[in-house]
């Protein structure tokens, strides 16, 4: 969420229409974005726990934010309207290395659980991101240094998804990656700067 924050003045000049959270989870994050962009957007946000559906939905509702979620893994369930529209895409994913059949060992382990390098449930995301976002559309992905954020680039380059960069390289789609619990660098269209995130 902090690293949001900073990028807040960006995310104001794009002026989303349409932002959504993949992992919702208690919903703060989404919350906290729409509660600082106001209602000139939609909110959205998707778990594959029911629950935790229903408790982003009463977050966003107790600070004043319209937020309309969906039971489903990544954007399954999201109406086809919405996919190819979102402006600004959040992935607070499982990311934590663990063994791969702990994934789907419980509700709670699904949403820490990454398997093979933290990234087995990251991963399946990558190929159908130029599908999900605007051409405008952000992606802010949380990593951690255990996931290999570099190689996370590369793969997604294959996919059309580029870091923002100095060089002038204008992309349709453009990818920030955040580093968990490490030291981050963050770039923000202005250069890299390391950060705690």
């Amino acid at each position: 969420m902090d690293a949001l924050e900073k990028d807040l003045k960006e995310i104001f000049k794009l002026e989303p229409c349409i932002c959504l959270e993949i992992g919702v989870g208690s919903g703060v994050v989404i919350t906290a974005l729409g509660s600082a962009l106001g209602p000139s957007s939609l909110y959205f946000g998707t778990d594959v726990n029911e629950f935790a559906c229903k408790k982003a939905e009463e977050t966003a509702h107790l600070n004043g934010v319209t937020l309309k979620t969906f039971c489903c893994n990544f954007v399954d369930s999201v109406p086809d309207s919405v996919k190819g529209s979102i402006d600004v895409l959040i992935f607070n994913p499982p990311y934590v290395v663990t063994e791969s059949d702990e994934i789907l060992s419980s509700p709670l382990a699904s949403a820490w659980a990454g398997g093979e390098k933290g990234r087995e449930v990251i991963d399946k995301l990558f190929p159908s991101l130029s599908s999900i976002l605007s051409p405008r559309g952000v992606f802010y992905l949380l990593l951690e240094k255990n996931n290999k954020p570099k190689e996370v680039s590369s793969i997604l380059e294959q996919f059309g998804i580029f870091k923002l960069s100095r060089t002038g390289r204008n992309p349709s789609v453009r990818l920030r990656i955040f580093i968990n619990r490490s030291q981050a660098v963050i770039d923000n269209g202005h250069g890299k700067k390391n950060c705690r995130v």
